[in-house]
């Protein structure tokens, strides 16, 4: 699918959390220099967090993408529905 221009697969989608429209209503360029998008859905809202790759020029320790299982485990709801979207070509 394109995002900004750019292409990004689904690479997990826990519990069919990815739901096309609402992502597009979400999504802003704010995203557009990250590697992976990341959403979570909590009491039926959904929040976006952005991903890099080590040798992304963007990359910082609080983005890392090594640590995405963390974030969700410490960050999200417990048991939440999730997705990663991953973006091709990287």
């Amino acid at each position: 699918m394109k995002v900004f221009e750019t292409e990004y697969k689904l690479i997990e989608n826990y519990n069919d959390a990815f739901v096309e429209e609402e992502f597009f209503s979400k999504c802003t360029d704010y995203f557009k220099g990250y590697d992976y998008i990341v959403g979570d859905i909590s009491y039926g809202k959904l929040r976006l967090k952005g991903f890099n790759k080590k040798d992304n020029k963007n990359f910082n320790s609080i983005n890392d993408f090594s640590k995405v299982k963390t974030y969700i485990k410490d960050n999200c709801a417990y048991g939440c529905k999730f997705f990663i979207l991953e973006k091709e070509n990287n």
